[in-house]
């Protein structure tokens, strides 16, 4: 098994060697979902070509985010929802159908810069396009194998005919490599909803396979939402220096995502202030989350039972999304950066490891110790900060295509976050750009001088 103690120990030339340090540029245009390339014969390695690279530290304003045109209402009267870092799934209309087509293969995919690996899902992304349809319609959704294994697709909590639900072995027999399957329904609910294979479910989730499936209510439904976004909450296991996902790791994951990125890399979501801004969170991890936001009272609205009566609406700030539940958060903007993230600390960070032992407290001779490892870094004898002014970027380097655990820039300094954590950044007005945000004066915590005798302790 590797943990962290064999990455250290194991890979001290790799923790020099192979720092990958976030481009302080992150194009947008690396969202689109990557075409399917021909395999290689080389080994997995071999494919994939890594540089240390001296950037500049990048800044909230270099932190992606999707566009901050709202979208415009269709024909049929939604507004279209937003897949940060992803993409709704076009389709024809052919007879009154709405056809789909979705192509299950092999892609290569990016955490984020500097760490690739070979994952499997849907039209050349993970999570595969976002399925968007309305109450009513009925639908036509062509799947074609294209891995070297058989599948399915259960279309996740959406009232169905029997034959239709996806189960391989139970339901259907399997789509074997090469075939083409045709599901076909009607659409008698709305709410948030999530589609994944149930077949080799065990290898086929964790290596990426799944997606979400939006369906709108046919009847308008008030208050109306203003900008309307969708995550997909998911955990790997990728072991230092590979690059494919490990289906037998069934707790100790080492990245979590929020459609399938790691912060910096995850698109912060936009809004104005004044809004009304929808969150749509699934979670086809392994794990339950706590999701919490920061800067408002949200209300929890609606799940995979559609979009709940106001008067079943309750006001948290943190909402546990159960393994295989939808969430629906709605809110109100208020200006800032805000934060949005699993509040299970361990799944704010890149690059996890396990087993460690605890070395609070404990001196360590880094010279000493860097003559028996060159480049190996003792980990925390007064806290994981320490490790700030050891290295440029103020991240701990590690082997081939890993991570560091805390990653970004702030207006103040390092955001020590990575893995599952975003933002929500709601302007007063909002430009072509959502830049840095900059608090009104007298909004700003300061360092003080003298803190007066007199206050009780």
């Amino acid at each position: 098994m590797i943990n962290r103690r064999n990455l250290l120990l194991g890979s001290a030339a790799g923790l020099v060697a192979a720092s990958l340090p976030l481009q302080a540029q992150i194009d947008h245009s690396q969202h689109q979902p990557e075409t399917h390339t021909k395999k290689s014969a080389q080994p997995d390695h071999l494919q994939h070509q890594h540089a240390a690279a001296k950037t500049e530290r990048p800044s909230t304003k270099h932190i992606p985010a999707v566009s901050t045109q709202k979208p415009e209402l269709t024909a049929q009267g939604y507004r279209p929802v937003i897949t940060p870092n992803g993409r709704t799934l076009g389709y024809r209309m052919n007879q009154g159908v709405k056809e789909f087509h979705l192509i299950a293969e092999e892609i290569e995919h990016e955490f984020a810069p500097g760490s690739k690996i070979k994952a499997w899902g849907y039209n050349g992304s993970t999570p595969g396009p976002t399925i968007e349809v309305v109450e009513g319609d009925r639908v036509r959704i062509y799947v074609t194998n294209k891995l070297p294994e058989h599948t399915s697709i259960h279309w996740h909590g959406i009232l169905l005919p029997w034959g239709m639900d996806g189960v391989s072995g139970l339901t259907q027999t399997p789509i074997k490599p090469g075939e083409t399957f045709m599901y076909e329904f009607t659409l008698e609910q709305h709410g948030t909803h999530m589609y994944h294979p149930h077949a080799d479910e065990m290898v086929q989730l964790a290596t990426g396979m799944m997606g979400m499936f939006i369906i709108h209510p046919k009847e308008k439904t008030t208050p109306e939402i203003d900008r309307d976004y969708v995550v997909l909450l998911h955990n790997w296991a990728v072991h230092p220096g590979t690059y494919r996902p490990d289906p037998s790791v069934m707790t100790e994951f080492n990245l979590w995502t929020m459609n399938s990125k790691v912060f910096p890399a995850i698109e912060s979501m936009v809004g104005q202030t004044g809004e009304r801004i929808r969150i749509r969170v699934g979670n086809l991890s392994m794990w339950n989350h706590p999701i919490h936001l920061h800067g408002v009272q949200f209300e929890v609205t609606g799940s995979d039972g559609g979009r709940w009566p106001q008067n079943q609406w309750r006001k948290e700030v943190t909402e546990i999304v159960g393994v295989g539940q939808t969430r629906d958060i709605e809110f109100i903007g208020v200006p800032g950066d805000w934060a949005f993230h699993c509040h299970m600390s361990h799944h704010t960070m890149n690059a996890m490891g396990h087993e460690v032992p605890n070395m609070l407290g404990v001196k360590q001779p880094q010279a000493q110790l860097n003559r028996v490892l060159p480049g190996y870094m003792a980990m925390g004898e007064h806290g994981m900060a320490e490790h700030q002014k050891h290295v440029d970027m103020g991240h701990m380097p590690g082997p081939e295509n890993t991570l560091p655990m805390m990653m970004g820039e702030g207006l103040f300094g390092k955001l020590e976050m990575g893995g599952m954590f975003s933002m929500i950044r709601v302007r007063d007005q909002l430009g072509d750009v959502a830049d840095m945000y900059q608090p009104p004066a007298g909004t700003q915590a300061q360092k003080v001088n003298n803190v007066p005798q007199d206050i009780p302790t």
